[in-house]
């Protein structure tokens, strides 16, 4: 397998930055990167909601 590549510098810190935002404002959830020719193309979260 080899690794994933996200393009640029610029790109990377982007998906970083978002990768932040995401994590911080989920609970409950996943967070699923997916991935085209060897780059990340897309961000997906999926949130839980848990009732008391």
């Amino acid at each position: 397998m080899g690794e994933i590549k996200v393009a640029k510098e610029k790109e990377q810190t982007e998906l970083y930055e978002h990768l932040e935002k995401m994590l911080g404002s989920l609970r409950y959830g996943t967070i699923t990167l997916v991935v085209q020719d060897g780059k990340v193309i897309q961000l997906e979260k999926n949130e839980k909601i848990r009732l008391k």
